[in-house]
């Protein structure tokens, strides 16, 4: 008799605890809709007329919210179509707080990086859809700035991650040999060839960036590679 009341009272309890946290998990839920409801109309304004041609007001009024809302949810403008920056910034800096066990920050970048390719992930910037979405940044100064100190923002974040004496200089230089494959890959797919065609190549020149950090960085932040475990030399 004492098991099933203690059943039951579990039952209980865990039924409450439910229904205290649903609010919140739907609160959350419909933030999070609403975010990318907003983001989503706005990326269609911009890419129809233009970044600079769209007001924030505009963009509420498609979206059914206030320009206040817009701004609880996007600090500025140039974040409705570059909302991707927060997620680059956690993505990096994740990639080396959570890295597996025995292997140095570089090496968890990488294996990262080549994981983001994989999946096909927009970081990765290797799609056939990614360059109206450049057309449209280059298009804009705003956008392009914007762009730029989001770059600065992942670099920052990274260095704090690695930590040490060499921190800003590892970070600084990892931030710049990727962008400078991302930069070849975009270019490639902007003349007009296909994401399939520059996929495989994208992977090498990833492997060969980080195979440079691995000679130009001090051996303490050196990475391994991923696909076959020994250390950089």
């Amino acid at each position: 008799m004492n098991q099933e009341n203690d059943a039951k009272d579990s039952a209980k309890d865990t039924a409450e605890g439910a229904a205290k946290e649903a609010p919140g998990s739907l609160r959350e839920r419909k933030k999070r809709e609403t975010r990318q409801r907003i983001s989503d109309v706005a990326t269609m304004l911009f890419a129809a007329r233009g970044f600079d041609h769209v007001t924030v007001a505009e963009v509420a009024k498609a979206a059914h919210v206030s320009t206040m809302t817009v701004f609880n949810h996007f600090s500025r403008k140039e974040d409705l179509f570059l909302d991707r920056i927060p997620e680059a910034v956690e993505l990096f800096s994740a990639a080396v707080r959570e890295r597996p066990e025995g292997t140095s920050p570089l090496s968890g970048l990488r294996l990262a990086l080549l994981r983001l390719l994989d999946e096909r992930h927009p970081l990765a910037g290797v799609g056939d859809t990614f360059p109206h979405f450049w057309r449209i940044v280059l298009d804009s100064p705003a956008l392009r700035a914007r762009a730029r100190e989001g770059v600065e923002e992942v670099e920052d974040a990274l260095a704090e991650a690695v930590g040490g004496p060499d921190a800003r200089l590892t970070a600084a230089l990892t931030v710049a040999a990727y962008r400078a494959v991302f930069v070849t890959t975009a270019g490639r797919l902007l003349t007009g060839e296909r994401a399939a065609d520059v996929a495989e190549d994208h992977r090498m020149r990833v492997n060969a960036a980080f195979d440079a950090l691995e000679r130009a960085l001090p051996p303490a932040d050196r990475a391994h590679r991923p696909d076959d475990g020994l250390p950089g030399l």
